[in-house]
């Protein structure tokens, strides 16, 4: 049975054999969709939301259940689904007054029988400058941008209303997230490229892929946990450029020192902090063995296989 963002889900018209897990994804983005890929959907049912009419049509021929929501009010048909879902992965940001979701939709969470576990997709961002000393999710969080704080305001609501649903919420913090269509190669390509040269700056990424392995993972194995999620090599980001640009055999673009480079406000805010993040507890407790455990597997196999341009 199609879902769309009038009709409520009702298991009594759905003839179907009843999925294994009902999945809900407050936020569908750049990782959720890794994650649906990675999924076998033939023993799912996806939900996912967006702002976006025309990615809600899209979402639809793909047979993702798409419910219109932006923050405003609350979705009668977005309460139905939450309902009715064994997991939750969230992946859209908080604001200044909070969370949208829980604004809204709280009781429902709460109030959801089958759920089995959440996933909240927050960011390193929230451990703040460390001045490039190892980090591990024990680390003081000392946020200092708006965002940040917002994150981890966010993530303290969650592990509570995950605590008032009896819902293990596994707390992701991600590094910087690139992989098809958003990468470093892609960025040569298009002329976009800058090798920004900040001595003494570091930070981890990590590949779309490995985020949906690891949400599969803290899906099949709830727990109220932090883990980072991030790549054993915190590097330069010039490295990045250089590699890219070797990989492609083209000239990277010029050194330009930080102080002189033209960036976006939130550009310049992924400068301003500088750590090297561990991810032993993903590896030792979860069991996960990344795909691409460093920038360079990561281009290299969206270089080879094309990948990079989305």
């Amino acid at each position: 049975m199609p879902f769309t963002t009038s009709e409520p889900h009702s298991d009594a018209d759905d003839t179907r054999e009843a999925p294994q897990m009902r999945l809900v994804c407050l936020g569908f983005g750049y990782s959720a969709n890794a994650l649906v890929e990675l999924l076998d959907t033939r023993r799912i049912d996806v939900t996912g939301t967006t702002r976006d009419p025309e990615k809600a049509d899209s979402l639809h021929r793909r047979s993702i259940r798409t419910v219109l929501f932006d923050g405003s009010k609350p979705s009668p048909a977005l309460a139905d689904a939450i309902r009715h879902a064994t997991h939750i992965v969230v992946s859209a940001g908080p604001s200044e007054q909070g969370d949208p979701f829980l604004w809204h939709h709280e009781r429902d969470i709460v109030n959801a029988e089958g759920l089995k576990g959440v996933a909240y997709l927050s960011t390193i961002g929230v451990y703040g400058n460390h001045e490039g000393a190892l980090i591990d999710e024990r680390t003081s969080c000392i946020p200092t941008t708006e965002r940040a704080m917002w994150r981890l305001a966010a993530e303290d609501a969650w592990m509570a209303c995950g605590s008032r649903a009896g819902a293990p919420v596994s707390l992701l913090r991600l590094a910087g997230i690139y992989g098809p269509g958003r990468n470093q190669l892609k960025q040569l390509a298009e002329g976009k490229a800058k090798r920004i040269i900040k001595p003494g700056q570091i930070f981890n990424r990590i590949h779309v892929d490995d985020i949906a392995r690891v949400i599969e993972r803290v899906l099949e194995r709830p727990a109220s946990r932090i883990y980072n999620v991030a790549d054993n090599k915190p590097c330069p980001p010039q490295e990045v450029v250089e590699y890219a640009a070797e990989l492609m055999g083209v000239e990277p673009p010029p050194e330009v020192p930080f102080e002189e480079a033209n960036l976006s406000p939130m550009a310049r805010t992924f400068y301003g902090d500088v750590k090297r993040v561990s991810n032993r507890r993903l590896h030792d407790e979860l069991g996960v063995r990344l795909e691409y455990p460093t920038y360079r597997e990561g281009l290299k196999a969206l270089w080879e296989t094309g990948r990079w341009k989305g």
